[in-house]
């Protein structure tokens, strides 16, 4: 019996022990959920708003001004004042994300945002022979082609070093969306993001036959460098479609319609060099009209969300 004591003795002992070592792990502090935003990303989108500010400003004014500034030759100032004008609407939503708390609520602008400078500098080395510093021209021009293309290929490396990063972040559980989309939302959605994808793909690949779509006269590198920035507000669209959570998608919604109010005032003042009555100029008056309503729409359906869980919670 005292045997038979001595060793049930030891089991609870044994027993104690581990319980003891099963319960440490619980004195460890648990992830909040989701996947947080890497400092890289952040510091990444605050140094592409500033770029978009100063570039895109001086883009703008000067395409407003009736004056030619870019990368290379454009047959007028509309092209390059449209790329001054996304890059000018983006900014306040870069901004914004770098103060994102997780991947989750970045992402929909940062995968953009990649396309964007990959974009951009695929098409630039692509057309490296028509940049004004290979083919020469106003010393401006040729200060402004080698800024371009140096920032390009700097940003492009740091976001590929940001985004690597941001993979390997340690995630928590798995952050549940709170607020679905309206289901009358996405069928709208789904229609405008297919076609800023669809003509943003076909002015990149093949820019000779979808040149025709644009409705006023455009170079080739201008066609693949406007491609660009429809592919990337297509993906933007679309993934914010795909993520289904209106609190997920605040950077992108705020993107949507400071582009597109600053896409319809270059428009305007260069109004007299589109063709209106052509059907790409009717659908781009509908696609950048979209974009505005999609963002106004979001940022309403944000805000009636918040103000009633203010007013339904206790005080």
């Amino acid at each position: 019996m005292a045997r038979s004591d001595a060793s049930v003795a030891g089991l609870d002992t044994s027993v104690a022990r581990r319980g003891r070592g099963a319960a440490a792990p619980s004195g460890v502090p648990a992830l909040p959920p989701g996947r947080p935003l890497s400092a890289g990303v952040a510091l990444l989108a605050v140094a592409v708003a500033v770029v978009n500010l100063l570039v895109g400003g001086v883009l703008t004014v000067v395409a407003l001004t009736g004056h030619v500034l870019g990368a290379w030759p454009s047959p007028e100032p509309l092209s390059p004042g449209l790329l001054g004008a996304a890059m000018l609407g983006t900014a306040p939503a870069l901004l914004a994300l770098a103060r994102s708390a997780t991947w989750q609520e970045a992402r929909t602008l940062v995968l953009p945002l990649a396309v964007v400078l990959a974009g951009l500098f695929a098409v630039s080395l692509l057309n490296a022979h028509r940049l004004y510093i290979a083919d020469g021209g106003p010393i401006v021009s040729v200060l402004f082609s080698l800024g371009w293309l140096v920032t390009l290929g700097l940003l492009c490396v740091a976001a590929a070093v940001c985004l690597a990063g941001q993979v390997f972040t340690r995630p928590g559980p798995p952050a549940p969306r709170t607020t679905p989309l309206p289901g009358w939302t996405k069928p709208p959605l789904a229609v405008l993001g297919s076609s800023w994808l669809g003509i943003g793909t076909g002015l990149l690949v093949r820019p000779g036959f979808w040149a025709d779509f644009v409705p006023w006269h455009t170079s080739r590198a201008d066609a693949q460098a406007l491609g660009v920035w429809a592919l990337a507000l297509g993906v933007g669209v679309l993934g914010s479609l795909a993520e289904d959570d209106l609190g997920r998608t605040r950077p992108a919604l705020l993107s949507l319609p400071g582009t597109a109010l600053a896409m319809a005032l270059v428009l305007a003042a260069r109004a007299s060099h589109v063709d209106w009555s052509s059907g790409p100029g009717l659908s781009l008056i509908v696609m950048v009209a979209g974009l505005l309503a999609a963002g106004a729409s979001g940022h309403l359906l944000v805000r009636g969300t918040t103000g009633g869980e203010a007013t339904g919670s206790p005080g």
